[in-house]
């Protein structure tokens, strides 16, 4: 089944509808074995407990990013390729990444606090980390406030091609500038750097949250679907009443 084919509507019901149980166990059984894998893991012998934090925090953080780029190209869609569902998809996204980043924040203040000895530093991955979740918040608000579906539609994906240029600064800034973060110790060209004991069960709750935010934006289009059609409804009852 190709894009073309989901741009309608009742199809992408259709296949919701059979992939979501399967998505939802998938990620319940991910998360079970991450978890698991998590608590089990050694202490580091300079954070102690504390790093088990990160098994939380950095999928958090990737996904706060990789949301923001699902919303992009689903501006595009929404700009460009005129796809029926582009709009949907972006809509749908910006609670979750809103919610992903307000974890990735909550957890790196938690590791900070015994680490850094603050739970917050004003440097350049923190602070623009900090203006992602702003825009997850205007983006949610700029959806409420414009009453037209299709304007505000225009006006979220003009929003979110502009914010896209933060990513690359949060992905670099630790790069670009002197800050309390370390470098990629994970995705780099000379290969992961972190110890084999860590390193699996990240990466497995990487893969989990990845299909928690697949399993939620899923079921999120399908609700706001739904409720279209259900709006579609009322106001063509509406018109014939008026009529």
């Amino acid at each position: 089944m190709s894009l073309i084919d989901l741009a309608n509507p009742t199809r992408f019901l259709a296949l919701t509808e059979r992939v979501l149980p399967w998505l939802a166990t998938a990620t319940a059984v991910l998360l079970t074995i991450g978890l698991y894998q998590s608590a089990m893991a050694p202490d580091d012998y300079q954070q102690g407990a504390t790093v088990k934090i990160m098994f939380i925090h950095v999928p958090n953080a990737w996904l706060s990013m990789f949301v923001w780029g699902v919303m992009s190209v689903a501006a595009l869609g929404t700009l460009v390729w005129r796809h029926p569902l582009a709009d949907v998809a972006a809509k749908a996204a910006a609670p979750i990444g809103a919610a992903f980043t307000f974890l990735a924040l909550v957890t790196g203040s938690l590791w900070g606090r015994p680490m850094w000895g603050t739970y917050w530093e004003w440097d350049a991955r923190l602070t623009s980390v900090l203006i992602l979740f702003l825009m997850y918040l205007g983006i949610m608000a700029l959806w409420r406030a414009v009453e037209d579906p299709a304007r505000a539609a225009r006006a979220a994906a003009i929003l979110t091609l502009v914010g896209a240029i933060n990513i690359p600064i949060i992905k670099f800034s630790v790069d670009w500038w002197n800050t309390l973060h370390q470098g990629a110790s994970v995705i780099r060209a000379g290969g992961p750097t972190m110890d084999r004991a860590f390193l699996i069960p990240l990466l497995i709750m990487a893969v989990a949250f990845s299909l928690l935010f697949l399993t939620l934006h899923l079921a999120a289009m399908r609700n706001e679907v739904l409720r279209r059609r259900v709006r579609t409804l009322q106001m063509m009852q509406a018109s014939r009443q008026a009529a």
